[in-house]
């Protein structure tokens, strides 16, 4: 009887857990949809502005469906060969200074987890300092004179070729890594490259990925370097071309020179040329997802 009793009392906590449990997920989902929702409204509320007829857009009759379906602004930025140009120019500039950042993130943090290397602790606390002190922005830009980058392209690629805080994430991770792997490694004969290449990049290809997409966001949604460093209009990054766009969009004489047949933006054609700029960078994450949690998280903390 005992037996029995204590048997039907498990059952009845385990139905009260799993109840509770069931009660939890669902609000867990509710948080998530409505996070999402949140997220999504106003890209949706963008794409419908830029699918809309002006005069919708103008009495303010536009929020997540198209009034007035029309094609027109888009065609205006895909036809305009500034866009395309500064589209090509950006995706190029996003390919070169990921790879190169990766390349530079990896040479820095690979030697960082060997503790025969002499004077690791002070390259790391010299290194780890540049996260929290800065020169400024009027050394930098004298320093940028001074290397003769002033309007040169490599401005957009050197300055900003590694990031301390992704060298952390990456350090971390190749810490992760069993130290028998390179011992073996180096009993074979393995020199300090070969044992880089072959054993820790193929086993990092979550935090290869994760710091790819994120020196890859940083690149395509930068402007400022450009603002402050490039003159010449051949080298502008899309955001840049875009913020100069919006940020002039009343002034007849700005509108003009960047060569619009007619004064001035349209908010369709506003909505068009966001959009414009913001749908292929989107379009990386999904084949990225996987490994972003993957990667941050194993990098995150030594095993």
């Amino acid at each position: 009887m005992a037996k029995a009793k204590y048997k039907d009392e498990n059952e009845t906590t385990r139905m009260v857990r799993s109840g509770d449990s069931k009660v939890g997920d669902i609000v867990f989902i509710i948080i998530c949809v409505l996070i999402s929702l949140i997220c999504l409204v106003p890209m949706i509320n963008l794409l419908a502005r830029s699918l809309s007829g002006t005069d919708y857009l103008v009495r303010h009759q536009v929020y997540l469906i198209p009034k007035g379906l029309n094609f027109k602004a888009y065609q205006t930025v895909l036809g305009d060969p500034k866009y395309v140009k500064s589209f090509i120019w950006t995706v190029f500039l996003t390919v070169i200074c990921t790879l190169v950042s990766l390349t530079m993130t990896t040479l820095c943090a690979y030697p960082l987890i060997f503790n025969k290397l002499k004077g690791r602790g002070i390259f790391n606390i010299i290194i780890t300092i540049t996260m929290f002190f800065n020169a400024g922005t009027i050394p930098n830009y004298l320093l940028m004179k001074d290397l003769d980058l002033l309007d040169n392209p490599l401005v957009l690629i050197v300055p900003g070729c590694m990031s301390v805080y992704n060298m952390i994430i990456m350090r971390s991770f190749f810490y992760g890594i069993p130290e028998s792997l390179q011992e073996s490694a180096e009993i074979d004969g393995a020199s300090f490259f070969r044992i880089l290449w072959s054993i820790y990049l193929p086993l990092s290809k979550p935090v290869l990925a994760t710091l790819a997409l994120f020196y890859a966001v940083g690149r395509w949604n930068g402007y400022s370097d450009a603002l402050m460093y490039m003159k010449n209009k051949d080298f502008y990054p899309l955001q840049l071309l875009l913020y100069n766009i919006l940020n002039n969009m009343n002034s007849v004489e700005v509108a003009t020179q960047e060569g619009f047949s007619t004064p001035g933006l349209s908010e369709s054609l506003k909505a068009a040329i966001v959009m414009f700029s913001t749908i292929p960078i989107l379009c990386i994450y999904p084949f990225l997802q996987k490994y972003f949690i993957h990667g941050v998280t194993l990098g995150a903390v030594k095993e």
